[in-house]
Formats: structure tokens, C-alpha cells, sequence
């Protein structure tokens, strides 16, 4: 309430900060920022977040009230907030959104601690992102992830300046999600039906939390493939695989044949729709096994039907376009997996976003993709869920996203990238040492000035800072190599 913007757009912030500053830890990289030695220090007993008198945002705004109770918490631990000295600090801002990252980053970076003095150098900054689409993956279905655990997430998301939480939510493995119309989808296809699922109050505290984070939550209902967990609970709605003739028990993806399988979904995404606000969903259309559809004889007179013949990606084509129409007459915009647009470009329409996941030559299908005029998130070098050595946060960092032939028209279509944690191997007890800080080497990419980051060698001192940063704010972020942060031995 009372905030001057009070939805979510994928548009530039633009950030302008006079205040006091301390270079180290600032991560990402602001885009411009110069500080002297003039030094200033602090005694949280007398220091506050205000609003200017002429800010077109005023107390009441839920998110910046929020977010100033939970910022002095970040910089002055074990104290009480007070009041501020007058003119010594100033953030301005476009928006409250920019306000929120001006805070979240630059502010909490740049007031340090030696022995129990607080003391910055006055600098100033503008920043704004380089990217529009800052997003981190996380998959429920493979491991449930805890609210709690999704909740510490965002906001280790928003200390790295992330704006998307891509909620992968339901897959082959378990559907946790509680739908009320098809209450049978959790109750039977969770891996627990009390304790491994998420209610709609669940969604909605999350979407709440992202909110006062700046944060959007974009659901991804993945079909026809990825689906195994929601034949558990919704009966006729897989395709029934055949061996020899006669049906061999198994099923395949969502059967693209059959009329109720549009009508399951129709119903399902008027739900969705209404418990997800945001204006994109993603619905998938990845990795489609079509071998059950190859067996299956109702399949086979379909496709004769439609004069499909025997080419299956005209079949998965036509399942997608009937879902990206029943999701757009709920106003919303799709958000797909590259297989979508290299099995059929009609499918896709200007306003759909591509998403570029497969290894190879990533840049290739960027190029090729932007050149049909479509979207792009990049997502295939930042594959964070299989183990590694916490130093390989250097192959996350040398992404170059724009690193292809094509004309600036073609350039300005790449949205922006995400960070993949798929759950294979990620439960609660792994999560965040296995995605941080390695995933703030991505949202540097995808925040800051290219020139200004491209070496590895002076990023590893600020990243290394910022990572004893998490730790001090409750995220348990691996390290980078030998050392030590110097809070461990503050107080003895």
C-alpha cells in the first residue's frame, strides 16, 4: 500500500546513491561508483531510514517499510534502530523497486566493522541492471524443499540482486503442489500427503515474501512430458503406452488425443492463474519421450486425423499451442523450454519467452532464436545442481551472453538468464553451500557492466567478502578457497 509503483515490470532501475561507503563486499558491481578517503563513522543508536520530503513514496509504502526494519538489522546486528543524522546519506530512485536494490546491496555492503566501530567512506553511486530477467531455479519435485528452506532462498536472492524465483514446482518425481480443484493431484502424486506439500497459503506466503524482496515468483507447470506424478491422481490424463497390441500398463506424457486432457488443463491453469498473480507462467515442453505415443493406437488415428502423419513434432506442436491458448485467455504470457521452438516455430508468438537450456553451442540457439524475433533467458551455463569444487564459481562468471553474431535488434531480445538448481541430488541439507555463492557469479553477469567484470582476478577478493557477508546474514555459503572471514574471531 501507498507505494508508488506497486507492480512488477521487467524494467531498467535506476539507481543514484550519495552516502558512505566501504568498496569491499559490493557485489554485484555497480555500474558507476567513486569514493574517497573521507571516512565517517557510525553509532546505530542515531542512525535511521527515512523518506525524503519530496520522495513520491512515503511511510506506508509494506515494501520499504519492510525493508528499512530488516536492512538496519543486516548492518548494525544486536542493536535497536534510532534516528539519522540529517543529510548524510541519500538514495534516489526511480522506482520502489530500485529503491529496494539500492538498499538490499549497495547500502548493506558498504558499512563495516572493526573491533565494534562502524565506519564507511562517503562515496556515490548509480547503478542500474544489465539485465532485465535475474532468475533462480529450484525444483520441488525431486526433493520437497521446505517452506522455511524457499523462504532463507529468497533471501539470499535478494542480497545477490535476483528477481525471479522460477518455481518449478511439480515434475515426474511427486506433485507437492495442493491444487483445490484437483485436490487428488498432492493427495495421491506428493511423496507425502501432509507433510511434502505446499497449501495455497503456502504459495501465498511466498509470493508475499518474494514481494517484500522484489522478488516475482514465476510458476512452471511442466507438460506434456515431466508429468508421471499426475497420472497418480488424475486418471485418463496420461497417454497408456502398448506393447504387442495390447496395453502394457505404463503411461507416457499428457495424451495430446483426447479432448479432457485440454479440459483438465483449462481448469487447472484457471487456478493456477488466480493463486499465481504473476503475469508470466511457464509451461514447459521439455524432453518429450514419444515412444508411448508411437504405441498407442487412439494416438496413431489422431495424428491420421489431423493429417499429421507420422511426424510427432507436429503432434507436440499442436499440444503446446492449445496450452499457450488456453493460458493467454487467462492473460497471462508463456514462458517455454527451447524445445518448444526448435520442434515448431509456430507455436511461438512475439510476446513468448524462450528459454536456452541444452549444452553445446548455447549462443548458437540464442542466435537462432532471436533471429525468429522471440525472447530469450539463457540458462544452459548456469547448470548449478550437479557437484563440483566451490572454485569452479569461475566458469559461472565467464558467460558471455551477448557473445554472438547477430544485429543489436537481435541483442536487446536476450532478456536476461537464470540459475538452474534441478533436484537430483538438492535436498534442504545441501541447497544453499551448493548454490552459494557460486549463483552470485551469475548475478554479477547478469547485473553488472561487462568491461568492468571480466577479471576473474580482482572479482575474487569482493567475492570472497561477500560471501563472509552470507554467512554473517544466516546463508551457509561454501568458500572459495583457504581463509577465513573476520567475524569468526570478533568478541574473543
Amino acid at each position: 500500500k501507498r507505494c508508488s509503483v506497486t507492480r512488477f515490470h521487467f524494467l531498467p532501475l535506476i539507481i543514484f546513491l550519495v552516502g558512505l561507503h566501504a568498496v569491499e563486499g559490493i557485489w554485484p558491481l555497480p555500474q558507476t561508483m567513486t569514493s574517497s578517503a573521507e571516512r565517517y563513522s557510525l553509532d546505530p543508536q542515531y542512525f535511521n531510514f527515512n523518506y525524503g520530503r519530496d520522495s513520491a513514496t512515503q511511510q506506508g509504502c509494506s515494501v520499504l517499510d519492510a525493508a528499512f526494519k530488516r536492512y538496519f538489522s543486516i548492518i548494525f546486528p544486536d542493536h535497536i534502530s534510532g534516528s539519522v543524522f540529517a543529510e548524510r546519506a541519500a538514495l534516489n530512485a526511480e522506482t520502489v523497486w530500485g529503491a529496494l536494490r539500492g538498499n538490499s546491496n549497495n547500502l548493506c555492503s558498504m558499512f563495516m566493522n572493526k573491533g565494534i566501530t562502524f565506519f564507511v567512506n562517503k562515496t556515490e553511486i548509480e547503478d542500474f541492471p544489465r539485465f532485465q530477467f535475474r532468475g533462480v531455479l529450484l525444483d520441488t519435485s525431486r526433493h520437497y524443499l521446505p517452506v522455511q528452506v524457499i523462504l532463507k532462498t529468497l533471501d539470499a536472492m535478494s542480497y545477490s540482486k535476483f528477481n525471479v524465483f522460477h518455481w518449478h514446482i511439480v515434475d515426474d518425481p511427486s506433485f507437492p503442489y495442493q491444487s483445490r480443484t484437483f485436490p487428488g493431484l498432492s493427495s495421491k502424486g506428493a511423496f507425502h500427503p501432509m507433510t511434502h506439500i505446499y497449501t495455497q497459503s503456502d504459495v501465498r506466503r511466498v509470493i508475499s515474501y518474494a514481494r517484500l524482496r522484489g522478488i516475482r515468483v514465476l510458476p512452471e507447470f511442466d507438460s506434456p512430458g515431466h508429468t508421471q506424478s499426475w497420472g497418480k491422481g488424475q486418471s485418463d490424463l496420461l497417454t497408456p503406452c502398448y506393447k504387442g497390441g495390447i496395453p502394457s500398463g505404463t503411461f507416457g506424457p499428457v495424451n495430446p488425443a483426447s479432448a479432457s486432457s485440454y479440459q483438465f488443463m483449462a481448469r487447472l491453469f484457471k487456478e493456477v492463474s488466480a493463486v499465481f498473480p504473476e503475469s508470466y507462467i511457464h509451461l514447459g515442453g521439455d524432453e518429450v519421450d514419444v515412444s508411448c505415443w508411437k504405441s498407442n493406437p487412439d494416438v496413431q488415428v489422431f495424428m491420421q486425423k489431423m493429417g499429421f502423419g507420422n511426424d510427432f513434432a507436429k503432434l507436440e506442436s499442436y499440444y503446446m499451442e492449445n496450452l499457450v491458448n488456453i493460458t493467454s485467455a487467462l492473460n497471462k504470457t508463456s514462458i517455454v523450454w527451447q524445445d518448444v521452438f526448435e520442434y515448431h516455430e509456430r507455436v511461438s508468438t512475439p510476446q513468448q519467452m524462450i528459454v536456452v537450456w541444452r549444452e553445446g553451442c548455447y549462443l548458437c540457439e540464442v542466435r537462432r532464436v532471436t533471429k525468429a524475433g522471440l525472447k530469450v533467458i539463457l540458462a544452459s551455463p548456469w547448470y548449478l545442481d550437479l557437484p563440483g569444487p566451490t572454485h569452479d564459481w569461475v566458469r559461472y562468471y565467464t558467460v558471455w551472453p551477448l557473445a554472438f553474431k547477430g544485429t543489436e535488434e537481435q541483442k536487446k531480445l536476450v532478456i536476461g538468464g537464470e540459475v538452474c538448481m534441478w533436484g537430483e541430488y538438492v535436498d534442504a541439507t545441501n541447497l544453499s553451500p551448493r548454490l552459494w555463492p557460486r549463483a552470485s557469479a551469475a548475478a554479477e553477469r547478469l547485473w553488472s557492466d561487462e568491461k568492468q567484470t571480466s577479471s576473474v582476478a580482482r572479482a575474487f577478493s569482493r567475492l570472497q567478502d561477500f560471501r563472509c557477508k552470507l554467512l554473517r546474514r544466516g546463508i551457509q555459503a561454501e568458500p572459495l578457497f583457504v581463509g577465513h572471514c573476520r567475524h569468526e574471531y570478533q568478541g574473543v
